[in-house]
């Protein structure tokens, strides 16, 4: 049927299959891609309205404010990443949606290069395709945080690794080393896409030309220079970003296992509906998926240790250390393996195949859109969001307009809790710094960003009992302070949804103290101590 559809095709396929012929001559990938953002950002915006955007794109818009070349979590791509977006784009809920989607088209782009080495025509598009229908192209992507960067970073760096390797030439080389660098400021878990290209090279026949050359000494050189910058902001802070990347290896043996179970189930779960459809593509070809394996061309047999690399080396490390090991942490790595599917079949796919998915994916985007979407808008906003981000917004409107009423100035710094402060850093008209979220501090203490001239405000949920309680071991230790409790109410197109109780701790601009007041305070003190 496959075989006589592409001899005739029915008259609804001619405007795909004209698409196709459109790979080569450059247009086809670009319009898919294009068409995949604008409608998955279209979801993003129906279906979180009135919602607010996730604690970890707030996190990431905050602490790219103050450009350093390392926060305190995380390291800095993210917040550079969304920084320079909205240096060009609003800072708004549709814009930071755009820009998740933006980075999840980049990364398909990337996975395109990497694909092309392999193949040409329609395989290219379908390998795109099935990508599409797993999770970390739309839902993981919407979160963009220190997982959602590297989904585009990893193919880039992968694309350079396989053209270094290859050509074995300076150029090359010195891109594997700055694309490494920059998965590695992206999230530490990039270590193992970098463990996971040592261990390919190794592996691979033609190891010995490639390690007697200069290109992978090069690479090396030139990863630890661009590095350098992030490794002295590490020697010289303290390492924080380091000592909360290794807190999660706090397991025992027992647990790893359990662990390592989980992150392959998750990942085989990522690729049910692709690998579903790829078997009904392949039917009773899959037959020769070992003689196809054997006969694997050498740049997909190092991709396929690229592979292999990225899932057993995170396995070994949780194992021998006890580490969590949540599958969402390699969903960056999928493209791989559909690359290494599709790619390493030699027999041909009909046309018939590739239409037939494209239409499967445009009908899950539509529904999604159409149906999905204003149903789970709704939902939430009656059920609400286990962080309660559908409050945010008024929350942080209400403190500002509490704040500017108290003091008549703008309010200039903002702590509590940890999410609750970046969403009023974000959503404040007057954009606060943000002073350090409580919820990763090891001990409390003052916010120390902002003078204390100019005054700050900081704000839990009423039930959130470590927050109340830092809340009222700090009021009393400041010369002055205000603590309100006010109430917000979620909203969506008019209809009122959940509620929430705000409890706010001002503290406002202390009054600057003249040189004779300052010294009668000091006599003062002189004489109380005496």
């Amino acid at each position: 049927m496959a075989e006589r559809s592409d001899r005739a095709p029915a008259r609804w396929r001619r405007p795909f299959l004209r698409w196709l012929d459109g790979v080569e001559t450059g247009w086809a990938v670009p319009l898919l891609i294009a068409c995949f953002v604008a409608i998955w950002t279209l979801y993003l915006a129906i279906a979180y309205a009135g919602g607010g955007l996730h604690p970890d794109t707030l996190e990431a818009w905050t602490l790219g404010r103050d450009f350093a070349w390392g926060y305190a979590k995380h390291p800095p791509l993210m917040g550079w990443v969304a920084t320079a977006w909205t240096s060009v784009f609003p800072a708004s809920d549709w814009s930071l949606q755009l820009m998740a989607m933006a980075n999840a088209g980049l990364a398909l782009v990337f996975v395109d290069l990497v694909a092309r080495q392999f193949v040409t025509g329609h395989k290219r598009i379908l390998v795109l395709l099935l990508l599409m229908l797993t999770p970390a192209y739309q839902f993981h992507a919407q979160r963009f945080n220190a997982n959602a960067v590297l989904l585009a970073t990893w193919p880039l760096a992968t694309w350079c690794f396989l053209r270094a390797f290859e050509t074995r030439t300076a150029l090359w080389a010195v891109a594997v080393g700055c694309t490494t660098a920059l998965s590695m400021v992206g999230k530490y878990y990039s270590i193992f896409l970098v463990a996971s290209f040592a261990f390919a090279a190794l592996a691979h026949p033609a190891r010995r030309a490639y390690f007697t050359s200069a290109s992978p000494w090069i690479s090396v050189a030139t990863g630890i220079v661009a590095l350098s910058p992030h490794l002295h902001w590490l020697a010289t802070t303290g390492a924080s970003s380091f000592t909360y990347a290794l807190a999660h290896a706090n397991g025992i043996a027992a647990s790893s296992l359990v662990e390592v179970r989980t992150f392959v189930l998750g990942l085989v779960a990522a690729m049910g509906v692709s690998g579903v459809l790829w078997v009904l593509i392949a039917g009773t070809r899959l037959k020769q998926l070992p003689s196809d394996f054997a006969a694997m061309s050498p740049g997909l047999r190092l991709l396929f240790y690229v592979a292999i690399g990225t899932i057993v080396l995170p396995m070994l490390t949780s194992l021998a250390m006890g580490t969590d090991l949540p599958s969402l942490w390699a969903l960056q790595g999928l493209f791989l393996f559909v690359i290494l599917i599709v790619c390493g079949a030699r027999y041909p796919i009909e046309r018939f195949y590739t239409v037939n998915i494209t239409v499967i994916v445009a009908g899950v985007a539509l529904a999604a859109v159409l149906i999905v979407a204003p149903i789970h808008a709704v939902h939430r906003n009656d059920r609400g969001y286990e962080e309660r981000r559908n409050l945010y917004a008024r929350a942080a409107s209400e403190l500002t307009r509490q704040w500017r009423e108290l003091t008549g100035e703008p309010l200039s710094a903002v702590g509590g809790d940890g999410s609750l402060a970046f969403a009023t850093a974000f959503y404040s008209p007057d954009h606060p710094s943000n002073v350090g979220p409580l919820e990763y501090e090891s001990t409390w203490g003052f916010p120390h960003k902002p003078a204390p001239d100019r005054g700050w405000a900081a704000l839990c949920f009423r039930d959130q009992g470590s927050c109340i309680q830092w809340m009222e071991w700090v009021s009393p230790q400041v010369h002055h302070s205000v603590r309100r409790e006010f109430t917000v109410r979620a909203s969506l197109w008019g209809r009122p949804g959940i509620a929430g109780e705000v409890v706010v701790l001002m503290v406002p601009p202390q009054e600057e103290k003249t040189p004779a007041s300052a010294a009668d305070e000091f006599s003062s003190n002189r004489r109380a101590t005496e």
